[in-house]
């Protein structure tokens, strides 16, 4: 037993040596300015990224193609990527001024340009950790092209390749549609190519597809292929760049300034600005949706199950139901501010005063003094928590005048992965682990564990670890932090970098009121320690519509003063 214990802390070792590694090469190659990610620049990301192994790449450290993790990562870049040499990392430079249409991946909002043939520009306006997922994103597709041209390739003096590929080749080069023989016979020859059956092939397949592409799968495939033996025969390698703009911005908030000085001068304008506030990290429907739904649609569900009306409004098809709740919402208090400073995080900004309670389900709404705003600001990514709250949480200045904001809370939920439980199940930390770093942050959670009982969901409390990227996490490393000492209870990207801004401003800085109330809680969206519950094995779909809005509610009831 204490040799197997022994065993698996090696490895945790040798996986937290491994994320050390890629951390501070990224940072080498970002200051370097350019590398070849599969020439000798790109040997340590490569070598260090095959030894973590991942749970969300799969089977990167073996010969077949990994598809669930491919889907991903393809997922989280832009359209046409895999047929670029050239991907270049540039900061807000105009673009959007231009011909240049931008290209926003589905699953990760970023501006990216397709500039010709070969070069593709991603927009990076979210900070380091933005870079981080690029990079470890694209080492990974890399390390697949090659095993796909190692598969293809039987010659490369002669350029000699196998019937697959041909096959292959002749499909994607044609401009027609394809027939369901023709799918299928591509698909057969794809499924030799990637060393995987044609059922796990044909039931991945439509998920790479878009309206405009459905054959998508066959195309990433072939010039994922294409280029990494260019990169053989022809010595083509791909290059990644950064442009000097980008090195010289990054780590300047200049994005994040321009975001809260937005938020401060509505608030000024709209008389708002000397209130108490309430900052809540969440989506941009929950907080709206409690409060306004009932009133908007509520009569619908009367009778009908408490989070009906929540999972009815979260359906693909609900979009004239939320325009409802949206028009209700912006008729009483709520103001909208959609993202124009490039942070990509958009704010809803809601006037209590003007909200009829007695319509709601906080009715029992209690306000001594003044009624609040609260300020809802989407998702942050990564280090980019702190840019935007350490931004926000300083005081806002008016020629020689300087407001202190009256903020008496900061809130922040949303989605993590959890180590003990399954999909679906609250998380609420009591502190914050910043992995990497000896930077831990213990708080106060005016949430607890118990406010979650009897709900029919499990709850768990504990610390989480703030991660670097979820693309970086391994088995080993996980069980270590939850088995230790530390007993780590999830992972996240964002916690202690609010944690660390919120300290700053209410500790050292004295911008806000020392005691300002901070709660925090996660709904589980994956187990990576669980095979086919990691991120890669899809979303939550409605699962994640009760413990979203019961967070959501928790919340609220604390700022309305409902006991």
């Amino acid at each position: 037993m204490k040799e197997i214990k022994n065993i698996s802390r090696s490895r945790a070792q040798e996986s937290s040596a491994a994320i050390e590694r890629l951390y501070i090469t990224m940072r080498h190659l970002f200051n370097r300015g350019f590398y070849k990610p599969m020439g000798v620049s790109g040997d340590t990301l490569r070598e260090a990224l095959l030894l973590l192994r991942p749970e969300i790449y799969g089977t990167i450290a073996e010969e077949k193609v990994e598809l669930n993790g491919l889907l991903y990562v393809i997922e989280r870049l832009p359209v046409g990527i895999e047929e670029c040499r050239f991907i270049n990392l540039t900061s807000d430079e105009g673009y959007s001024k231009s011909h240049f249409q931008a290209i926003v991946p589905p699953k990760r909002r970023r501006n990216c340009y397709r500039i010709d043939e070969e070069q593709m520009n991603v927009e990076i306006t979210r900070g380091r950790s933005d870079i981080y997922d690029i990079l470890t994103h694209l080492t990974f597709i890399f390390i697949e092209s090659h095993k796909i041209k190692d598969r293809v390739l039987l010659d490369e003096n002669n350029f000699e390749v196998t019937r697959d590929w041909e096959k292959l080749e002749q499909v994607v080069l044609q401009s027609k549609k394809l027939t369901l023989i023709d799918k299928e016979k591509a698909i057969s020859h794809a499924s030799n190519i990637l060393g995987r059956p044609f059922s796990e092939v044909l039931a991945i397949y439509d998920d790479f597809g878009t309206k405009e592409k459905p054959d998508r799968f066959l195309h990433i495939i072939y010039w994922l292929g294409k280029l990494a033996i260019d990169e053989v025969i022809q010595n083509n390698k791909r290059t990644i760049t950064f442009s000097p703009i980008l090195r010289e911005r990054l780590g300047h908030h200049i994005h994040g300034e321009i975001w809260a000085t937005n938020i401060k001068e509505v608030l000024l304008k709209n008389n708002l600005i000397n209130r108490p506030i309430h900052i809540i990290s969440a989506n941009m429907h929950s907080v709206m949706n409690s409060i306004f739904s009932k009133q908007a649609i509520g009569s619908k569900y009367k009778g009908a199950d408490t989070y009906a009306i929540y999972e009815d409004l979260s359906k693909s098809g609900a979009n004239d139901l939320r325009a409802k709740v949206e028009t209700l919402a912006l008729q009483n208090g709520m103001i909208s501010l959609p993202d124009q400073s490039g942070t990509n995080i958009d704010v809803q900004i809601f006037d209590i005063e003007k909200v009829d309670f007695s319509k709601s389900d906080f009715s029992k709404a209690n306000f001594k003094e003044e009624k609040p705003v609260i300020i809802v600001m989407d998702y942050a990514f990564g280090e980019q928590a702190y840019e935007t709250i350490d931004e926000l949480l300083k005081p806002f200045k008016s020629g020689k005048e300087k407001t202190h904001l009256n903020v008496e809370s900061v809130s922040i939920m949303g989605k993590a992965g959890i180590l003990e439980g399954g999909k679906g199940d609250i998380m609420i930390p009591n502190a914050h682990i910043n992995e990497g770093t000896a930077d831990n942050y213990p708080f106060k959670n005016e949430l607890t564990k118990k406010m979650f009982d009897g709900n029919g969901i499990p709850v768990c409390a504990g610390p989480m670890v703030t991660v670097l990227g979820t693309s970086l996490q391994n088995k080993d490393l996980l069980k270590f932090f939850h088995d230790s000492t530390w007993g780590v209870i999830g992972l996240e990207m964002e916690g202690a970098y609010y944690q660390k801004a919120i300290q700053s401003a209410s500790k050292i800085r004295k911008s806000i009121h020392p005691d300002v109330k901070v709660r925090y809680a996660y709904y589980a969206s994956d187990n990576p320690l669980e095979t086919g519950s990691t991120l890669a094995s899809g979303g939550l779909g409605t699962t994640g519509v009760k413990p979203t809005y019961l967070i959501t509610i928790k919340i609220l009831e604390q700022i309305f003063n409902i006991k």
